[in-house]
C-alpha cells in the first residue's frame, strides 16, 4: 500500500493535523515528516514528536551512503523506501525544494487530513 501524505506550507497548520491523525488513532510510529533544510526537518519534528527517517525505515547500508550522497539523491531515497514510486518521489521532492515540508503516513488504508 502506498502511504498517503500531505504538503504543508507552515508548521503551525502541521502540528495540528499531527494532532488531529493521533486523535483519529494514527500511531506515531506511523507518521513521518521530511523537509529539505535540515534545520526546519529537526525543528518540526521536535515540535510535533513524529519520526525522522532513518535507519529502521532506510536500512544501515543505505543510512550509510546517505551520509555521501547530496541533500536531493538522500531525500529521494528516503521516499522510495517509505513506499512511494520514482516519479513520485521526484515530484515530492521538487516541493521540498521550495521549503515546503512533507507528512508521510505509512501503514494505514485511510487517513484524513
Amino acid at each position: 500500500m502506498e502511504p498517503k501524505f500531505k504538503i504543508f506550507h507552515n508548521d503551525e497548520t502541521l502540528s495540528e493535523t499531527i494532532d488531529k491523525l493521533r486523535n483519529d488513532g494514527i500511531r506515531d510510529e506511523d507518521m513521518y515528516i521530511l523537509a529539505y533544510d535540515n534545520d526546519h526537518d529537526r525543528r518540526a519534528r521536535k515540535e510535533t514528536d513524529a519520526k525522522k527517517v532513518g535507519v529502521k525505515v532506510v536500512g544501515f547500508g543505505t543510512s550509510l551512503k546517505n551520509v555521501f550522497r547530496g541533500k536531493s539523491k538522500t531525500i529521494l531515497t528516503k521516499l522510495q523506501k517509505l513506499g512511494f514510486d520514482s516519479e513520485k518521489s521526484e515530484r515530492l521532492e521538487e516541493e521540498l525544494q521550495k521549503g515546503k515540508t512533507l507528512l508521510v503516513v505509512t501503514n494505514q488504508d485511510q487517513v484524513e487530513f
